[in-house]
């Protein structure tokens, strides 16, 4: 299944339907007067959030939404139907924008949250509703409001309770298919994850976590370098981030504070979240010389150290349990998670250079 995260869409709420003209013409009803019905309201557009769907594919395949018309009023003061009102669901953790204003309008973090981004317009009036003792035989009606039309980016951000970090090639999908039954493409090349990778992992209470596998963290992500610009976001909702750093790696203590700087550059309230440090590989090097990682690199980050291997499954129950431990404690805190508010911003402002001209613009999100 393809991953998309982004998507823009134009919304268009029902038309309200006209207002009828019309006259009772009954036998034995002399000067029967007005009957003309008023017409029924169009349908509004709402957006749901369901757990069933992970991505924002339909929405590249599909652009335009419009909710359903109302009907013209009728004979015999017979109001028009109103238009069926259309609900588009989407995923948990969807965040809606308006694309005119540039303004965040909800985060849909929950199941079954709705939000109406476009009402229908009010059907109009029959002319039995312009009846006056100065005027008996009204014969004007009102035309239906239109709905409302609006422009909605949408961006997706995952939910995901446990965030896996590190530098390319680090391990992280050989760990989150090690403790889950996520199966992510797993290679010794940089950059085999091309998108995030979600698995479920059970407590040994029986309830499920979510893990991400957020890939593409280089030097440079929080400019645009790398995949790291567009998905470090779904950092954001994780509550604890595990950061992995390769034994193996050329420069294992440089790879970790590149890590931390990107993520201090993109979002500084992501340094203060719950992070536990994790060597992978230890299987790949003697004792002695992991031994002495370990020490500089605690030394480095002002924390504990754990030491791993997610290939042969070394102290992966130990770093589950911190994992447990750490989430415990947050559930425990008597003020509740919360997302800081984004602003819309256009990627022109980014560094990155974009050398294609004449292209559709394109949005990033930022916060505010």
């Amino acid at each position: 299944m393809q991953f998309i995260d982004r998507a823009e869409v134009e919304i268009a709420a029902g038309n309200g339907g006209d207002g009828m003209v019309s006259f009772r013409r009954e036998k034995f009803v002399p000067a029967g007067g007005p009957s003309g019905g008023n017409g029924g309201h169009g349908g509004s557009v709402f957006f749901r959030a369901v757990e069933d769907l992970q991505t924002l594919l339909d929405f590249k395949y599909r652009r335009r939404f419009k909710a359903a018309d109302g009907k013209k009023g009728g004979i015999k003061s017979c109001t028009g139907e109103s238009g069926k009102d259309l609900i588009i669901d989407v995923p948990c953790g969807t965040v809606l924008y308006d694309l005119e204003t540039e303004e965040m309008l909800v985060d849909l973090t929950e199941k079954g949250a709705q939000y109406c981004v476009a009402r229908g317009g009010k059907g109009g009036l029959g002319n039995e509703c312009f009846l006056t003792n100065s005027n008996r035989a009204p014969e004007r009606a009102m035309p239906g409001k239109p709905g409302v039309i609006r422009s909605i980016a949408l961006e997706l951000k995952l939910l995901a309770e446990v965030g896996l970090i590190g530098m390319p090639n680090a391990g992280k999908s050989t760990l989150i298919s090690a403790v889950s039954s996520a199966r992510p493409k797993v290679a010794d090349y940089p950059f085999t994850t091309l998108v995030p990778n979600l698995g479920v992992v059970r407590k040994p209470s029986g309830d499920g976590t979510l893990f991400a596998d957020i890939p593409g963290l280089i030097e440079g992500a929080a400019e645009g370098a790398g995949l790291g610009h567009e998905f470090l976001r779904h950092i954001e909702r994780t509550k604890v981030l595990v950061h992995l750093v390769d034994a193996t790696g050329e420069d294992p203590i440089g790879a970790y504070l590149t890590i931390r700087s990107e993520l201090m550059a993109y979002d500084e309230s992501l340094g203060t979240k719950p992070q536990i440090l994790v060597i992978n590989k230890a299987d790949a090097m003697d004792d002695e010389d992991l031994e002495l990682l370990r020490e500089e690199l605690a030394i480095t980050a002002a924390q504990e150290v754990m030491l791993i291997s997610a290939a042969t499954r070394l102290n992966l129950d130990l770093l589950l349990g911190l994992v447990w431990a750490q989430l415990d404690e947050i559930a425990s805190q008597d003020e509740p998670w919360e997302v800081a508010p984004y602003k819309l911003r256009r990627r022109a402002e980014r560094k990155a250079v974009v050398d294609e001209e004449d292209q559709e613009p394109e949005f990033i999100y930022e916060r505010s």
